[in-house]
C-alpha cells in the first residue's frame, strides 16, 4: 500500500494542512440544541463529516467521546471513519493507545488493519512505556501504509513533568523524536511516523527535523496562534497539521457555516512553513 506520508503530502497539497477535531462532547451537543444520547451523537458526527470531511486533508476523532455511549457509540464511531474517508479526508484517530505485547498488537489490529472496522489512516499512540512498546504499532504501519502520530511535547500543563525530564541521552521527548527520525529517515516526501507536538508549548531546545509530520493540538479555540507555529516549529512547520475542534465546530449544526469554518481555518494556516 502506499505509505501514509505519501497520501498525507499529497492530501495536504490538494485540501491544506488543516486538521479538523469531530469531537462530539456534552457542552457542544448541548450548543447544538442536541441531547446527550447516542441519537444526538450521531446526528452531531455526521452532520460534521458532511460539512467538512469532502474539503480538509485530515479530520481528527477523539474516540473517547464516542466509546462513553458503549457500543452503540463505537458503531457512530465506524461510521464516520468510513464516511469521511469515503469524502475523501484522511482519518486520523485519537486514540493515544500504548501498551505492550500481545495487548499493543491487538491495538494494532483494532485501528491500523484494513480487515478491521475501526481501521483508520493513522493514530496517536502513547511512548511512555518505552518506545519499543510501540513495535506492533510501527509493524502495521509498515504492513498496511498506515500513519502513527506519537505523543512528544503536549500542550497540557502536567507534560513537561515526564517530557522534559532528563533522559541517558537528553530528554524524553527529544529521545521519542530521536526515535521517529529514525524510522522516517530516507521517506519521501515525508515518513509516516508523527510527533504530537502542542501549539501552546513553551520554547523548547528539541530538534524537530525527523523528516515526519506533527499533530498540532492546542490551536484555536485553546489560545494557539500561527505566530506560535512559526515560533515552535520554525522549518519544521512544513509539515505541521494544526489541530481544532471547537472553532470549527461551534459553527455548527449548520453545514455551510461548518464547511466556513474549515475553509477559513485552513486559510488562516495555508502558507505556514512555505
Amino acid at each position: 500500500m502506499t505509505p501514509f506520508g505519501t497520501r498525507l503530502a499529497r492530501a495536504v497539497d490538494q485540501r491544506g494542512r488543516f486538521c479538523v477535531g469531530i469531537d462530539p462532547h456534552a457542552a457542544l451537543l448541548q450548543e447544538w440544541g442536541l441531547s446527550d444520547d447516542v441519537a444526538s451523537l450521531e446526528r452531531f458526527a455526521l452532520t460534521v463529516v458532511e460539512a467538512v470531511a469532502p474539503v480538509v486533508s485530515v479530520v481528527k476523532p477523539q474516540s473517547a467521546f464516542y466509546e462513553r455511549f458503549g457500543s452503540r457509540g463505537v458503531a457512530v464511531l465506524e461510521r464516520v471513519v468510513a464516511e469521511s474517508r469515503d469524502a475523501g479526508a484522511l482519518v486520523l484517530l485519537d486514540v493515544k493507545r500504548g501498551d505492550i505485547g500481545s495487548t499493543s498488537q491487538a491495538y494494532a489490529d483494532a485501528y491500523l488493519d484494513p480487515s478491521s472496522p475501526l481501521a483508520a489512516d493513522a493514530i496517536t499512540a502513547s511512548p511512555f512505556l518505552g518506545f519499543g512498546s510501540l513495535d506492533p504499532m510501527v509493524e502495521a504501519c509498515h504492513e498496511h501504509g498506515a500513519g502513527l502520530f506519537v505523543l512528544a511535547l503536549t500542550s497540557n500543563k502536567e507534560g513537561p513533568e515526564v517530557q522534559r525530564a532528563r533522559a541517558e541521552h537528553g530528554t524524553v521527548a527529544g529521545t521519542v523524536l530521536a526515535h521517529l527520525r529514525a524510522l522516517n529517515a530516507g521517506a519521501d516526501p515525508v515518513g509516516s511516523f508523527g510527533a504530537v507536538v502542542g501549539a501552546t508549548i513553551a520554547d523548547h531546545d528539541e530538534d524537530l527535523d525527523i523528516n515526519g509530520p506533527f499533530l498540532v493540538p492546542g490551536y484555536g479555540a485553546q489560545g494557539g496562534t500561527t505566530d506560535d507555529l512559526a515560533r515552535v516549529f520554525g522549518a519544521a512547520a512544513r509539515w505541521a497539521l494544526p489541530s481544532s475542534s471547537r472553532e470549527v465546530l461551534r459553527a455548527g449544526p449548520d453545514v455551510t457555516a461548518l464547511r466556513d469554518a474549515a475553509l477559513r481555518g485552513n486559510d488562516a494556516v495555508r502558507s505556514l512553513g512555505a
